[in-house]
């Protein structure tokens, strides 16, 4: 799948999904403001929904088409990664926002430097999902 080249002007507001096993966060970049949440129930996925809608709603984030989901694709733990891009792919549906995707190598680090240069250098996808597990 080619890399579709998104300017970060473009992705104006937007949720970073990262769950990949290890480490697992969120971000969120709300009229160029920047929030992050580390993930506390590691072995917990059936609330990582519930954490995530706290953080929205914490925010005071309303999702609609204007809005960006950004998963990361892997690669990483089996059920992390299917669970960050179904929670995602249903927000896409739901919410009618749009879906891009990231592969772990591409963020060196979790913090906004680091997802601004991801952004910047186009390594995110659209139309989603080649999951990359770990074996």
């Amino acid at each position: 799948m080619s890399k579709v080249i998104v300017r970060i002007k473009m992705i104006k507001n937007f949720l970073i999904i990262n769950c990949i096993g290890k480490d697992d966060k969120l971000a969120l970049r709300i009229n160029k403001d920047f929030f992050f949440h580390k993930l506390k129930n590691k072995d917990n996925n059936d609330k990582l929904v519930l954490e995530i809608l706290k953080f929205l709603k914490t925010h005071k984030v309303f999702l609609d088409n204007k809005f960006t989901v950004i998963v990361n694709q892997g690669p990483g733990s089996f059920s992390g990664v299917r669970l960050s891009i179904a929670i995602a792919k249903g927000l896409m549906i739901s919410k009618n926002i749009k879906l891009y995707g990231f592969n772990s190598a591409d963020l060196k680090k979790f913090d906004q430097k680091n997802i601004e240069i991801m952004l910047n250098k186009h390594l995110i996808e659209k139309n989603l999902i080649k999951p990359i597990y770990l074996s």
